[in-house]
């Protein structure tokens, strides 16, 4: 994945990243109160030689100072150092204890010796500072004494004493807090990441072009109020989703040059993915241009055309392939846009041998010599093979893909399939795309509210025309179903 890839994934699980890093943020917060507070005291020593002024001795002097400065760091933290201090405070804890409170440093070239000491109370810590101080004097001149009655040829003096601290050294509450937020952000950015690389849908454009090279011809969006009114003829003239139908109309027949098919059948990897209504939309917006164009429902196992046109199916498709009757007998013209529409007829038993007998060819050459365009209505492929059968007769193929309703792996044996039976694949429409997002569909002129303005503005002699293109040919009102 490169860099955009990235960019999608953190748009997509935005509200995860952000809860995560608002929780991290919670924990650090909590932690830094819930934390008891602790308080460093800091003391200083200089470590001198004794002897005599000449420059040559101090010289010496500064160099063995310098050389013995860590043997004192690491003396701090011996019981020989400690076990005075607490004697001298009365304090009820052992040397082992005490050390974990004691830390010693010394300052690079120098021969300073820095004790710090953390203590639940400020005054104790200044005053166990202090104590391990004077009691770290006491031991350097015993073990520098060359005898026992020779002075010690090493002087320690506390150069800044140890002062009660007025603000707690732990817990720091912004360091805690941001760090709290920041391992909040990246474990959502992890979780982004994995629930991503997990997730196999196809939701947009990224993976698409990840598993196929396939035109995408148009995207359309999933608006509220689709299931109610699937039809471009019951939304806006200049609403997002007649917009959207006129463009993959449009990219349509610059796809179909180079073929030049008349036929094509709309099929999609798996049921609920919008083929139908999508089928039906692009019929009428071929139909809206002044094309003779003929909508065919062969879902002869759930057609739903018929439901979403308003339309008798007892009559249709298979009455014609068992020669029951002519084909043109069993048309019904929709709208006053060209458009005649052959629904599914009654169900057969067979539904896959009617599709791909001789007499189904026959047929749809007939409606070539007649139409312009013939759009068909065909089965997914996965549960069946009726669209495989189908795709065999006809010109060109178009794949619907719902946002997230099939996975990756499912497409590609859609494709395959058709690629198999030797079918031409004319390009991908993306369905129920979400209207914001990052896999949101972009393409749209107006914005709803001027949609909604146009709609207001419009003549009462023009909706009232709007209102008899939506009811067809016939008074049958038309259903609220969604399924396709």
């Amino acid at each position: 994945m490169d860099l955009r890839d990235y960019l999608v994934i953190l748009r997509r699980n935005w509200i995860t990243i952000v809860a995560a890093t608002l929780a991290g943020l919670l924990v650090g917060a909590s932690v830094a109160i819930l934390t008891k507070p602790t308080y460093t005291a800091d003391t200083q020593l200089f470590v001198a030689i004794q002897g005599s002024g000449s420059i040559q001795e101090l010289q010496q002097g500064n160099t063995f100072s310098q050389a013995r400065i860590q043997s004192y760091v690491k003396t701090v933290s011996t019981p020989v150092v400690l076990q005075p201090a607490i004697d001298s405070l009365g304090l009820n804890t052992t040397p082992e204890r005490l050390q974990s409170q004691v830390r010693a440093t010394a300052d690079p070239n120098t021969v300073l010796i820095n004790i710090s000491v953390v203590d639940d109370s400020p005054s104790q810590a200044a005053a166990i500072a202090q104590a391990v101080a004077a009691s770290l004097i006491t031991a350097v001149a015993k073990l520098e004494r060359p005898t026992s009655t020779a002075p010690s040829v090493v002087s320690l003096s506390i150069i800044r004493p140890a002062t009660a601290p007025s603000v707690p050294s732990a817990p720091n509450t912004r360091t805690t807090m941001l760090m709290g937020l920041v391992i909040g952000l990246i474990l959502g950015i992890g979780i982004a990441v994995v629930r991503s690389t997990l997730d196999n849908k196809v939701r947009g454009e990224t993976e698409l072009r990840r598993i196929t090279d396939v035109a995408i011809l148009g995207g359309i969006a999933h608006e509220p109020d689709a299931g109610k009114n699937p039809l471009l003829t019951q939304v806006h003239h200049q609403s997002p989703r007649a917009e959207s139908f006129r463009q993959l109309r449009t990219n349509l027949q610059f796809a179909n040059v180079s073929s030049g098919a008349k036929t094509l059948t709309v099929t999609s990897s798996l049921p609920g993915e919008g083929k139908s209504t999508t089928a039906a939309n692009l019929a009428i917006a071929l139909a809206e241009t002044g094309h003779k164009v003929c909508l065919v429902d062969a879902d002869l196992r759930r057609p739903m055309l018929d439901a979403y046109l308003g339309l008798d199916r007892n009559a249709g498709l298979t009455t014609a392939l068992v020669g029951q009757a002519d084909v043109q007998d069993l048309l019904q013209p929709w709208g006053d846009s060209g458009l005649a529409v052959l629904t599914s007829g009654q169900i057969p038993p067979n539904p896959s041998e009617l599709l791909g007998s001789r007499n189904m060819e026959g047929l749809i050459q007939r409606l070539e010599a007649i139409f312009d365009y013939i759009v068909i209505d065909a089965p997914p492929l996965l549960p069946v093979t009726d669209a495989a059968v189908l795709a065999q007769h006809t010109g060109g193929v178009l794949m619907v893909v719902a946002s997230q309703a099939v996975k990756e792996q499912d497409l590609l044996r859609a494709l395959t399939t058709l690629k198999m039976v030797g079918a031409d694949v004319l390009g991908i429409v993306l369905n129920k795309l979400p209207v914001n997002g990052p896999d949101a569909y972009g393409y749209r002129y107006y914005s709803h509210e001027s949609a909604e303005s146009a709609n207001r503005d419009e003549s009462p002699g023009r909706r009232a025309r709007g209102r008899a293109l939506n009811r067809g040919s016939n008074s049958k009102r038309m259903p609220s179903s969604s399924k396709s």
